[in-house]
């Protein structure tokens, strides 16, 4: 029996610089064109019927890239931000933020701010937007929490109450383009039963169809939690 659409969908989105440089394009290019293939797999996710997407947008490790480089990704994410929050409005999508807010420039806060406020009421699908995210900083984040509040014994639930985003389920299907074939970093906590789906397309050539192409090969998995 096939899976059905899982719930919660995670990509890792890769390859935007590989694409510039195949086109001997400033790397910049390439996330401009990654900008483009967020906003169709954000409208083919939605036709899907996926509830919730999480989309891992920018690193803690990568402020380690040339500065040049970080200054046009915060530009390119506050322009893309005001893009979403206009989209949101009409197709009903609804904006959180899964990181640490520190050492983001006081602009992306201000857009981030406000396209969560503004799509805070919406009740189509979830886009989860992982910025400044690390997945081991954020199961330290939640264990410090705990700590903070007496707890003496900490549970797996207590973990998994103090996530970012605790609201959101664990994803059924990982995605991660441009061949690559690891998790750097992103949901180890949440991935435990994931299904991974490794496509060779980088991601500025991602589209409704290699979405879909994922979603198939999850509908041949047997998910057995362990079970037999």
């Amino acid at each position: 029996m096939s899976n059905p659409i899982p719930t919660h969908v995670a990509i890792i989105m890769d390859g935007n610089g590989r694409w510039a440089n195949q086109r001997r394009l400033p790397r910049l290019a390439g996330h401009r064109e990654g900008a483009n293939a967020v906003q169709r797999t954000i409208e083919a996710a939605q036709a899907l019927g996926i509830k919730f997407l999480t989309l891992y947008a920018f690193s803690t490790e990568n402020w380690s890239r040339p500065q040049d480089e970080i200054d046009g990704l915060m530009d390119l994410l506050c322009k893309t931000l005001d893009t979403y929050t206009d989209q949101a409005h009409k197709k009903n999508y609804r904006l959180l933020v899964s990181g640490s807010r520190e050492k983001l420039p006081p602009t992306v806060l201000e857009k981030i701010d406000k396209a969560l406020q503004a799509t805070a009421n919406h009740t189509g699908l979830t886009v989860n937007l992982a910025l400044n995210y690390g997945a081991r900083q954020e199961i330290v984040h939640a264990v410090n929490t705990l700590l903070a509040q007496g707890k003496k014994a900490i549970s797996m639930d207590d973990i998994s109450a103090h996530l970012y985003q605790p609201a959101v389920p664990d994803p059924e299907l990982i995605i991660r383009t441009s061949g690559e074939e690891r998790l750097s970093n992103f949901l180890l906590w949440q991935a435990a039963y994931s299904e991974f789906y490794f496509s060779p397309v980088l991601w500025p050539d991602f589209n409704a169809q290699e979405l879909q192409k994922a979603l198939d090969a999850y509908a041949q998995r047997t998910r057995r939690f362990g079970g037999v």
